[in-house]
């Protein structure tokens, strides 16, 4: 037996998921005492303000920088975003026009199906923080998973964190790809064991993004982890949240499961690219 299926008896995988269904609905049903201003202002201080597209440039990534430097101490009731997350390509641009104390994040590894060489994913994390990210979202190999190859999904993990340095890392569990509980469960459990210190839902991409019954169990497998090993992983939902219901509902979600000890965004991330805009249009 692997040292990562030693770590998975520990937890408990058989999930149902229509139980997971009614104790998700059940916790989100409290969202609506959380819509107050000082809950609204933190949210707004958790974004990875995020642009991923085809057709990004130089250019825009700077104009999209100069919106974060110029927000800085223009609210002085609201703290900035908490990171900007670009394509590897462009961290260098972010930090050249970046003035505001915020994080540089980049997506790599092959981001977003994380079908390429491990030896190009290790060097393109290491491009990517040679350059001045600050934290790394990488993909889960949801192909290694889905045919239970956790050794090799796993030691890949380890390898591209060693290539983070002081970077933290951020693993995608693409949770609408593994669909029930007990997948995303088995997924996070084995990420955090292999240097996670994020656990984040979706990349946004192909599959469905975050949602709530998703979120919910990743915040079961970091409590459970959180216990055994007194260690705290991050969660960041992606993927689809927009509204400042949406936000709210995952903010709910954390609160309840994992405690007030996660309402930081040095523990809680939502990225996105308008639900900035719509905060403070709330605000």
């Amino acid at each position: 037996m692997s040292k990562y299926e030693e770590a998975l008896e520990k937890f408990r995988l058989n999930l149902n998921d229509e139980e997971t269904n009614w104790k998700t609905a059940e916790i989100i049903g409290k969202s609506e005492v959380n819509n107050t201003p000082d809950v609204l202002k933190f949210l707004y201080s958790c974004i990875d303000l995020t642009s991923l597209n085809t057709e990004d440039s130089k250019e825009n990534i700077w104009k999209l920088v100069e919106t974060v430097n110029d927000f800085e101490g223009s609210n002085p009731d609201v703290n900035n975003v908490a990171a900007i997350c670009v394509y590897p390509n462009f961290v260098q641009t972010v930090k050249d026009a970046l003035t505001a104390d915020v994080r540089i994040a980049s997506v790599a590894a092959g981001f977003p199906s994380s079908q390429t060489f491990t030896e190009v994913k290790i060097a393109e994390v290491a491009l990517s923080v040679a350059d001045g990210a600050d934290e790394i979202d990488i993909v889960l190999n949801v192909g290694d998973f889905l045919e239970g190859n956790y050794e090799d999904l796993s030691v890949e993990i380890e390898e591209i964190k060693d290539a983070c340095r002081d970077a933290k890392l951020k693993v995608i569990l693409e949770t609408g790809l593994l669909k029930t509980a007990e997948n995303i469960k088995t997924a996070s459990i084995l990420s955090m064991y292999s240097g996670a210190d994020f656990l984040k839902t979706s990349t946004g991409k192909v599959y469905p993004g975050a949602s709530p019954e998703a979120a919910y169990v990743i915040c079961q497998a970091i409590k459970e982890y959180e216990q055994l090993h007194n260690k705290k992983i991050g969660i960041k939902v992606s993927g689809g949240v927009r509204t400042v219901e949406d936000a709210l509902r995952y903010y709910t979600i954390v609160k309840e499961t994992l405690g007030k000890e996660w309402l930081t965004p040095e523990l809680f991330r939502i990225g996105a690219s308008s639900l900035s805009q719509n905060i403070l249009k709330a605000l």
